[in-house]
């Protein structure tokens, strides 16, 4: 057992050497996880089983608002202040947290991509350097930056924050966003407009 402890603190001290500007252990299929009992176990890249999303607005009329729970990683979607929807979330990591307060919805599309995160690839679309960060990684000769898709992007702040479909590992895992399953994103962003009320707390 005193071998596996020692592999495994070794294997996080490596893993954290160079990894300020993307944490590449967040969507890693070979990333081990030290439960409370000692076993150890490796995650998954497919995300979580998602037994919380659900949706019944549908032919509930209402001014919609969403309340962020960052503690719980739930969104929670409102009509008129009846629940109507719950949303499983993974929203912004150690070092790049999600705000808290009172904002609004100041901008939604569809086919949203980064500007900040992505790949960089070739001329032909291939991926030279994955789960990169414009600000912090430098582009190899030849290569181009490739934006993360963002679906169904509902902003939030000035500065990029909102809420849009991603990858949920079952912890807060983002660079501040907040990622939805693909079909909660979905009907979050049908039943919104500019202007709703979104309210994030700890």
């Amino acid at each position: 057992m005193n071998f596996i402890r020692l592999s495994l603190i070794a294997f996080v001290a490596a893993s954290l050497v160079g990894c300020a500007s993307h944490d590449r252990r967040l969507t890693s299929s070979t990333t081990q996880y030290l439960l409370g009992d000692g076993q150890i176990v490796q995650k998954k890249s497919g995300g979580i089983v998602d037994t919380v999303s659900y949706w019944d607005g549908d032919g509930v009329s209402g001014s919609p608002s969403i309340t962020i729970d960052l503690r719980e990683q739930q969104a929670r979607f409102y009509k008129d202040g009846r629940l109507v929807g719950v949303s499983l979330i993974s929203s912004g990591r150690e070092g790049y947290s999600t705000p808290t307060g009172a904002f609004t919805i100041i901008q939604k599309n569809k086919d949203h991509v980064s500007n900040l995160y992505g790949d960089y690839v070739d001329g032909t679309g291939n991926v030279v350097v994955a789960n990169v960060g414009v600000k912090s990684d430098p582009k190899p000769a030849g290569a181009s930056f490739r934006g993360a898709p963002m679906p169904y992007f509902m902003r939030i702040t000035p500065t990029g924050v909102g809420m849009h479909a991603g990858f949920l590992p079952g912890f807060p895992a983002s660079h501040g966003c907040i990622r939805m399953p693909e079909r909660m994103a979905e009907i979050f962003f049908a039943n919104v407009s500019q202007g709703t009320p979104v309210r994030v707390v700890n």
